[in-house]
């Protein structure tokens, strides 16, 4: 029954910590890169489909995205998710070939980017102490079931909050990656 309370807290930590990486890869560095595009919708045959799925999205350069729909009747509805996106990007359409141009960040941009992902960071931590509340509190359920003694309550606490101490590490070491990727010139 304790393990099956440290997987599943383990779990939910790793979950937080991943969900926190996919949001910070699509925060915008200044560099080009395909994840900054993947997440938009497109209108494709009456539905909202994510743009990786309809299109190849490739770095062509540092400053560069190229995207290819698979096909060209849709280039409109490509164009038009990037320009409606908040990310205020301006594609440039050749044909079938979308480029778009990844304008450098301002050092004022950067600084509000760097608060943006504290508070991303922030909202995971909580999430974090909040799966470790939900595993204490069935632990102590079971305590006072007697299904477990005071010493296996204790000891199963400490695992938990070893497993908290480590899901927080993995949380601040994202983060200092990301602010350092932001501030970069």
């Amino acid at each position: 029954m304790i393990d099956d309370i440290l997987k599943d807290a383990t779990a939910r930590m790793k979950k937080s910590v991943e969900s926190l990486e996919s949001e910070f890869s699509r925060m915008r560095t200044g560099r080009a890169h395909p994840s900054l595009l993947e997440h938009l919708r497109v209108d494709y045959y009456g539905s909202d489909t994510p743009l990786g799925q309809v299109a190849n999205i490739n770095t062509e350069d540092a400053r560069t995205l190229t995207v290819t729909p698979w096909e060209p009747n849709i280039v409109p509805d490509v164009e038009k998710a990037i320009i409606n996106s908040d990310l205020g990007l301006n594609p440039n359409t050749a044909g079938t070939v979308i480029r778009v141009p990844v304008p450098p960040m301002t050092e004022e941009r950067r600084k509000e980017m760097v608060k943006l992902v504290k508070g991303e960071a922030e909202n995971t931590r909580v999430a974090i102490r909040n799966v470790r509340r939900d595993a204490n509190n069935d632990l102590k359920s079971l305590e006072k079931d007697k299904e477990i003694s005071k010493d296996e309550l204790k000891k199963a606490e400490g695992d938990v909050q070893k497993l908290t101490d480590s899901a927080i590490a993995d949380v601040d070491s994202v983060l200092q990656k990301k602010e350092t990727d932001l501030m970069e010139v």
